[in-house]
């Protein structure tokens, strides 16, 4: 059971991850090439974002693998052939508790290492990527718009890098906004910063207070375009960034550098705790109510449906106690109210299944009590 669990989980993982992952792609592929980065770029920002798609997917993942191979072992009979011979349901459930607990492990090193290193190094480069002026500008055929209020365009570029009909329009100023337009022009580096040189050209100036054009012809114009580019540090400093053994040993600290609340740095801590417990109870819960079904030959599709319903329930649950601990952080042990929840669950499954006799009586009692005296 625990090796048709693994290659199950390993399928659906592998298919929810591609759906997730392309789904953030695309939107990054339209944004990042749209600017003129290389394929490079969207290749390494791609793989930055994995980590935490695969997060969001390994506990479905575990719930999908547990409920395909029940309902394949029921309807091929394997599963009524080993409670024949005397296994009880807590015996079957022992490969389901471990093949949740190598799902936990594994979601563990995600949430507690990867995720926060890959989203803080992807911070770096989109922060890195925003700041290369030169390849925004670097798209021949349309009108882009590297900085607010500024609009700019290139005709053509030339193998050698001469930009062909330039129009560049800062509108920042909206008392004195300015059109550029020039035959040629070229991108110099000069002091650390980039000079957009545009060649025999005109400029237009528009002064709003007197409702005037004001007109320059210009041999040669030297346009620092450094100033379009963010002077802005960028800030590391947010808790989804914090390692969990700083949070552990002070979060108050963690709070005051990040500049948030007591409560979020707890729901930041302890959601990575219980990202990894949700694994097991998400294993757990579709194996237990699947168990519990009797055999029809229908299939088992009420129990999938009932087990569903009992995950979206633990997952709105886990949604609720976010707030009150959000406001006060002494109240963090409610993030683990959804655990317990799952886990009780799973014990009372196990217990009907273990105990038929006591489930048919539950199923008596309904039709009996409408009966008329």
């Amino acid at each position: 059971m625990l090796s048709q669990f693994m290659v199950l989980f390993g399928f659906f993982a592998l298919v929810l991850v591609s759906i997730f992952w392309i789904n953030k792609a695309v939107r990054m592929f339209d944004r990042l090439i749209g600017d003129g980065q290389p394929a490079w770029v969207f290749v390494e920002f791609t793989a930055l974002t994995l980590p935490g798609v695969i997060g969001v997917v390994l506990p479905i993942a575990a719930f999908a693998a547990a409920v395909y191979v029940v309902n394949r072992l029921s309807s091929e009979s394997e599963l009524t052939v080993m409670q024949a011979t005397g296994y009880s349901p807590l015996r079957m459930a022992r490969p389901v508790l471990v093949f949740g607990m190598i799902v936990a492990v594994m979601m563990s090193l995600l949430a507690h290492f990867l995720i926060p290193t890959s989203l803080s190094q992807l911070r770096l480069r989109l922060d890195e990527v925003s700041r290369n002026i030169t390849a925004k500008l670097l798209s021949e055929g349309e009108f882009l718009h590297p900085a607010p209020g500024v609009t700019f365009y290139i005709r053509e570029i030339t193998q050698s890098g001469e930009l062909r009909d330039v129009f560049l329009s800062d509108r920042r100023d909206r008392e004195a906004p300015v059109t550029y337009t020039s035959s040629r022009a070229y991108l110099v580096q000069e002091g650390g910063g980039t000079r957009l040189v545009m060649v025999s050209g005109l400029a237009q100036n528009i002064r709003a207070e007197q409702n005037r054009l004001f007109t320059t012809y210009f041999d040669d114009f030297s346009y620092d375009i450094s100033s379009l580019v963010r002077k802005d540090v960028v800030n590391l400093d947010e808790v989804a960034f914090a390692g969990t053994l700083e949070m552990l040993r002070d979060p108050e600290a963690v709070a005051v550098r990040t500049d948030v609340s007591f409560g979020a740095v707890m729901v930041q801590m302890h959601g990575r705790i219980t990202a990894a417990l949700l694994c097991v109870i998400a294993a757990l819960v579709g194996f237990c109510t699947l168990l519990v079904g009797v055999h029809s030959r229908f299939g088992v599709w009420r129990q999938v449906l009932v087990a569903f319903g009992l995950l979206v329930g633990i997952k709105i649950v886990e949604s609720l106690v976010i707030a009150p601990v959000l406001v006060n952080g002494a109240l963090w042990p409610l993030l683990y109210l959804p655990a317990l929840i799952g886990l009780g669950l799973s014990a009372i499954l196990l217990t009907l299944a273990s105990y038929p006799g006591l489930l048919q009586r539950l199923r008596r009692k309904a039709p009996a009590a409408e009966v008329p005296t």
